[in-house]
């Protein structure tokens, strides 16, 4: 038990709790919302409806009990984008609290063992948004029906439950206890489950089991008939991250009602959520989320116009003046969160890139020393956010631990004799127009190929431009969908691409470091070297610069350390390499998010952390607590 002991401390305070709450009922206040189907007899009354121990929220200062009501409106770019009810939910297992430390949420406890044994707990009484029972029978489903069946998962289990190729013994005790346990330690187990995008280890398997073959033989016969695979089917139903099917029951603070395609989509109160305030409402304090689907750039102006209660989504820092302009007329306050990526904007120079001159050239660590050397990141810094971001590699930011200022700076500064003279040492002379020629002639010029998702990127590429013209190279970009800017990368076509660097730029020494090391095929410095660890060597190619092994080598060691002392030892010396060979170039870092509330909604912090994972957005700060003053919720906004 020695990684999560804050999390364990947390479980025996919860029990102790429950068992108080046992001894001494908490009366419960209904959702005025729901009083009507109570009194019809459609629904039970909330006690009957909430589990025997339910969570009680505990408020940090700032914050205070609230009441029911209201809809809340969003925006969102896209119809997929349904799937931020799940994210801002934040209904998990176990959850990141406001702290980072990982506490127990739908589970009512949880033991760890060595970081082998996780015994879950769950919360008697606890049920699906349809009202039917949540046990450890939906855990057992997961795993057994849905994660072991070869025509569902092909693939078989997730390979976050694999451990050396080892999949967990998985128990169930009894209707309330599930037991996950591996002969070797799975420190990432509890973050997975705690995650923006969930591992979800369980089903809700009273519905799902009328898709399934093993359980409803006419559901394949008439999958057949059809013309598709009943697997096909069971898959389509089974989508409690995307939630896009109003059918599938859900444990979230709200229930989607709407089927895709859809230009708006509401959602519910969710009248089995587990959680209550301390005064005994049941929570979620809001009645509906509307959330309207709007082109992505349109989503600063109508967000400006008043036409959002609460919208971070789409907004980005240089539409702060414009938003602060609107704040008296439109009845909205805007706050600035903290960012907590690595990098807000890197470049990601492509070490598999397939043309083989180029891939010569971007593996010399001399060149994209170079690159980094020639960025001006005070320019960037000063022209686009007001001088407020840190200038810093791609690395930890100063809230943590692990942080230190060489990890920030080191070839980081503006140096353009420096980059010129390594430029040189490469073997990369200017030509007679003043551009450096590549060792076959072609002119030194890099096509940084980007989503076309946002200005801001293409402005900093302008900046970027200026500066690398001056040590004789020309940058050129490249806006295009998303997926195929990927596929490229994948396919090794794209020489250099944009996204935003690490997501969790806040670790601590018990943070696993995978994203420092070549283990997934999505990191587009190295597609090709986390294409063959995610498949165990059967794609993509083993990684052949030293650097990028020895990473790969520091992270299996950081799975085996025995202590924090050691872990962050490997942290630091991962950082080091980072740092010392520029795999990714970051720009900037801590940028301001600006969030955009109405006056009316209590209890959003005015200062918080906007940070995917950890934090899943709104999520660690609960919108389920979030509430309308007097007067301004019943108005249906």
């Amino acid at each position: 038990m020695r990684r999560w002991g804050a999390a364990l401390a947390l479980a025996a305070a919860l029990a102790a709790a429950a068992a108080g709450l046992r001894a001494q009922p908490m009366k419960y206040i209904e959702p005025p919302a729901l009083a009507e189907e109570v009194k019809a007899g459609r629904l039970p009354p909330v006690a009957r409806r909430l589990p025997d121990t339910p969570l009680v929220v505990r408020f940090d200062a700032g914050a205070a009990p609230g009441r029911h009501g209201g809809t809340l409106n969003t925006l969102i770019g896209r119809t997929r984008d349904v799937r931020l009810l799940v994210v801002y939910g934040y209904a998990r297992l176990v959850v990141y609290d406001r702290h980072l430390n990982l506490v127990p949420d739908i589970l009512e406890s949880i033991e760890v063992k060595d970081d082998r044994v996780f015994t879950m707990r769950l919360r008697r009484g606890h049920r699906w948004s349809d009202g039917h029972p949540f046990t450890a029978e939906d855990f057992r489903y997961y795993w057994e029906d849905v994660a072991n069946d070869r025509e569902l998962s092909p693939a078989g289990p997730p390979s976050e439950l694999l451990v050396d190729g080892e999949p967990p013994k998985v128990e169930y005790p009894d209707k309330h206890t599930v037991r996950y346990s591996w002969s070797k330690p799975n420190p990432d187990f509890l973050p997975r489950l705690a995650g923006a995008s969930p591992l979800f280890i369980f089903r809700p398997a009273h519905y799902l089991k009328q898709f399934h073959r093993k359980y409803n033989p006419k559901a394949a016969e008439a999958a057949a008939g059809a013309k598709r695979g009943w697997a096909a089917v069971h898959n389509r139903e089974d989508n409690m991250y995307q939630f896009d099917n109003p059918r599938l029951p859900t444990l979230q603070p709200w229930v989607n009602t709407t089927r895709p395609p859809a230009d708006r989509f509401v959602a519910v109160r969710n009248p089995y959520f587990h959680r209550v305030d301390p005064e005994g409402r049941q929570l979620p304090y809001i009645d509906r989320v509307v959330l309207g689907v709007v082109e992505a750039k349109l989503i600063p102006a109508k967000a400006g116009a008043g036409e959002s209660d609460l919208q971070a989504r789409d907004l980005q820092f240089h539409n702060y003046t414009f938003l602060k302009k609107g704040e008296t007329a439109n009845d909205y306050r805007v706050h600035l969160w903290k960012t907590a990526r690595g990098a807000h904007f890197a470049l990601y120079p492509n070490l598999n890139v397939a043309d083989p001159v180029w891939r010569a050239v971007v593996r010399d660590v001399r060149f994209r020393r170079a690159l980094s050397l020639a960025i001006d990141r005070s320019l960037v810094n000063q022209v686009l956010y007001f001088g407020l971001a840190n200038e810093a590699n791609n690395t930890v930011l100063a809230e943590s631990p692990l942080y230190r200022k060489e990890y920030q700076t080191k070839w980081a500064q503006y140096d353009r004799k420096a980059a010129e003279r390594l430029l040189d040492e490469v073997g990369l002379r200017r030509g007679g127009d003043g551009v450096r020629r590549l060792p076959d002639g072609r002119p030194l010029e890099i096509i940084v190929e980007t989503a076309g998702e946002s200005t801001e990127q293409t402005d900093i590429l302008e900046l970027i431009r200026e500066t690398w013209r001056e040590v004789g190279i020309k940058l050129f970009s490249k806006p295009q969908q998303r997926e195929v800017l990927r596929n490229r990368v994948f396919s090794g076509q794209a020489l250099m691409s944009v996204w935003s660097g690490w997501e969790n730029g806040i670790p601590t020494a018990d943070t696993s470091p995978d994203e420092l090391a070549p283990t997934s095929q999505q990191q587009l410095q190295w597609p090709r070297f986390g294409q063959h660890f995610e498949t165990g060597g059967k794609a993509g190619e083993p990684p052949d610069l030293p650097e990028a092994a020895e990473l790969l080598r520091l992270y299996h060691a950081w799975r085996r350390a025995s202590s924090r002392e050691e872990r962050a030892r490997i942290w630091h010396r991962m950082l080091a390499i980072h740092a010392d060979q520029q795999f990714v170039i970051g720009v900037v870092n801590g940028v301001a998010q600006p969030v955009v509330v109405r006056n009316a909604l209590r209890n959003v912090p005015a200062k918080g952390l906007y940070n995917w994972d950890p934090g899943a957005f709104f999520g660690i700060y609960r919108p389920d607590t979030f509430w309308f003053a007097d007067g301004a919720r019943e108005a249906g906004r």
